[in-house]
């Protein structure tokens, strides 16, 4: 089982290439020197160094309190999330699942090794305390491929303890500018020895040397096509940020690898003036795969919770038989089942080339003559066309007789509220406070309308619960009992809305 810890660190150079005193930092009593440590790390990436460009590094280190595999994937700057595995000769299947999505098909190679000597101090409180962990570093780095270049260099770098205030590292840092240290210009040993080992390209005979060109920046986006592709680009971003998470089943990232799947497919369909359909519309079709796919696993999330807060506010003499044990026990046989489902799905050739696809579009978009229209004329067309058919189906959906023709028109209107929703948020910075505005009244009804499509769905699962403690000789009262309850919520819900999409209504036309 692969060990995850949160690393918050800084790094600095200094050209005097040692430690200042630090006994004079707030909080600190005293600075133990814990002696020298000799490292051995080699980094793997693909020959194209596609970890490299997503600040993520994967390496195999002896020496040291933890020597093994160590995969670090960027939380924030500064904080990185550090996956750690045993020693062995080839990388863990662990760590090369939660690449993959970087590296898709592309073989992980041995392309730098780095070897340190730390001198490690550490910076403890009155009460012996650890606050941080401080080290020079003098490193020697010698690139495995291109050539073979060297480089070698010291730094500084120190790291939060655990569950340390990061206030403190600016307490550090203060006194090492006052010491003349500076912050590293690069962002981790990697990045720095990959810069400095890079093979020289070779001088013509006679030509003057010039300074590298510097790539330029992208400017603000100014046409429409600019802001649809930068909402696209953050939603195929997120889809790659997520991967690993999903896999290592952390919270809530199931649902927002879905959300991130919706808002691109939907961005396709509202903004068909602006990308080709003929494109878009394949690559739509498999994200609504995947997000079928991931469905599995949030749908059991959202009836899980569900069912637990509902039976919990049930009173005691309301609940009869094993029904607790008969929830947790479907919950559970579905988790296992979607789970393993769920990673085959991201191991799969189908999604590596989905991923393969939304990097071609991102790169060579299919843009339409209105892309190079006036934001506000373009955008703003697509998304009163959006609200115009939340507008129908939401009148539809008032306007039918309680019961399963209201279920599935109201589940209509929410689908299409979801979707004016994204397209106003892609429509934020060319619109401005109308599309904000809007883009919160859709995820207010979505809300609304999303309370209603969970009671439709814990109405069938209890059915299902139900049938089956029927059939095993357990009583059906309570779940009963929780049917009626739900009937209840989702009539409060048809009661609220007249008036809820009144007041959106006003607010729009306002």
């Amino acid at each position: 089982m692969a060990d995850t810890q949160r690393e918050i660190e800084r790094k600095y150079e200094s050209d005097e290439s040692g430690l200042p005193d630090l006994t004079g930092v707030s909080g600190v009593r005293a600075v133990i020197d814990k002696g020298v440590a000799h490292l051995d790390a080699v980094y793997y990436d693909t020959a194209d160094q596609r970890l490299a460009r997503a600040s993520t590094t994967l390496r195999r280190r002896t020496g040291g309190s933890d020597a093994g595999w160590h995969l670090k994937v960027p939380v924030a700057p500064g904080v990185r999330d550090e996956i750690r595995e045993p020693l062995s000769d080839t990388v863990p299947r662990t760590l090369a699942g939660l690449v993959r999505s970087r590296v898709r098909e592309a073989e992980l190679l041995p392309v730098v090794r780095l070897r340190s000597d730390r001198d490690v101090r550490h910076l403890v409180d009155a009460d012996g305390v650890l606050l941080a962990e401080v080290s020079v570093d003098a490193v020697q780095a010698e690139r495995l491929t291109d050539g073979g270049g060297t480089a070698q260099w010291t730094e500084i770098e120190v790291e939060l303890a655990d569950g340390g205030d990061p206030v403190f590292l600016d307490k550090v840092e203060k006194r090492l500018r006052k010491a003349g240290v500076r912050p590293s210009s690069s962002s981790s040993k990697l990045a720095r020895a990959l810069a400095e080992t890079a093979p020289k390209q070779p001088k013509k005979k006679g030509a003057k040397r010039r300074e590298a060109p510097v790539p330029p920046q992208p400017g603000p986006p100014e046409t429409a096509g600019d802001h649809v592709l930068g909402y696209v680009r953050a939603q195929r971003d997120a889809l790659l940020e997520l991967d690993p998470a999903v896999r290592q089943d952390t919270y809530d990232s199931v649902h927002r690898m879905r959300v991130a799947t919706r808002r691109l497919r939907s961005t396709f369909r509202s903004y068909g003036k602006v990308l080709d359909r003929t494109v878009t519309d394949p690559v739509g079709e498999e994200l609504k795969w995947l997000a079928s796919e991931l469905g599995v696993d949030r749908d059991r999330e959202v009836m899980t919770e569900r069912l637990t807060a509902v039976l919990a506010e049930l009173p005691r003499t309301l609940v009869s038989g094993p029904i607790r044990t008969r929830m947790r026990t479907w919950a559970n046989a579905r988790r296992g089942g979607s789970r393993r489902r769920l990673i085959g799905v991201l191991d799969s050739k189908r999604y590596l080339a989905l991923l393969d696809t939304l990097d071609t579009l991102v790169a060579e978009p299919p843009l339409l003559p209105d892309a190079a229209g006036r934001p506000e004329k373009v955008i703003g067309k697509a998304v009163r066309k959006d609200f115009e058919k939340v507008s129908a189906l939401v009148e539809e959906a008032i306007g039918a007789p309680p019961g399963a023709d209201r279920d599935l028109a109201l589940h209509e209107a929410r689908k299409k509220a979801k979707r004016t929703r994204y397209a106003a948020e892609a429509a934020g910075p060319a619109l401005g406070a109308p599309a904000r505005a809007l883009a919160k009244s859709m995820k207010s009804l979505t809300s609304l309308l999303g309370e209603h499509q969970d009671s439709v769905m814990v109405r069938v699962t209890l059915r299902e619960l139900s049938a089956v403690a029927h059939a095993a000789g357990e009583s059906s009262f309570t779940y009963g009992v929780l049917y009626g309850r739900e009937e209840q919520r989702a009539a409060a819900v048809e009661a609220a809305l007249p008036g809820v999409w009144e007041e959106i209504g006003a607010g729009v036309s306002g």
